[in-house]
């Protein structure tokens, strides 16, 4: 998933998410991407802060754009905005629902992640489901030694 900020033409920010650019593309193109506000769909990418991963890949060097405020998501149009936005709602809800199933059911381990995974894969410890943290480079390593990784979605809420 990409979340971009957005600007229509009478200077009106806000974001959305999109399952990759070319999504994006395409529901520019079929004017299904509109200005929650004022309903112009004459959209463009608006700059966006760079987020710039810590020495450990936990914080963030620059603060994530602001997201669109509650007063614009209550004046949308109705239509294909409105369902863009339950559809966002309802995707949020289902990656919260993910992450709380894993955090409920499986064991942090922090930063001893890497080490942890590759020693239940070698068969040096029992498998359990774990959680923690890596590098970037630590999971392309994991990955390259055919352990099974996938991140843990973060969700805007988190990050308050």
């Amino acid at each position: 998933m990409i979340r971009y900020a957005l600007r229509c033409d009478h200077d009106h920010e806000f974001e959305s998410w999109f399952q990759s650019s070319s999504a994006y593309d395409s529901q520019v193109k079929r004017k299904l991407v509109t200005c929650p506000i004022c309903g112009s769909a004459k959209v463009d990418k608006a700059i966006m802060t760079p987020r710039i991963a810590g020495k450990k890949g936990r914080g963030r060097a620059t603060p994530p754009p602001e997201p669109a405020t509650t007063a614009a998501a209550e004046a949308a149009p109705s239509g294909s905005t409105s369902l863009m936005m339950a559809q966002e709602r309802e995707l949020r809800a289902k990656l919260k629902e993910l992450r709380d199933h894993i955090v409920k059911n499986a064991d942090n381990v922090g930063e001893r992640f890497a080490n942890e995974a590759r020693a239940m894969h070698y068969g040096d410890k029992e498998h359990r489901p774990i959680y923690g943290e890596a590098s970037p480079e630590e999971a392309k390593s994991l990955i390259d030694e055919g352990i099974e990784v996938s991140p843990l979605p973060t969700l805007p809420e988190d990050r308050n």
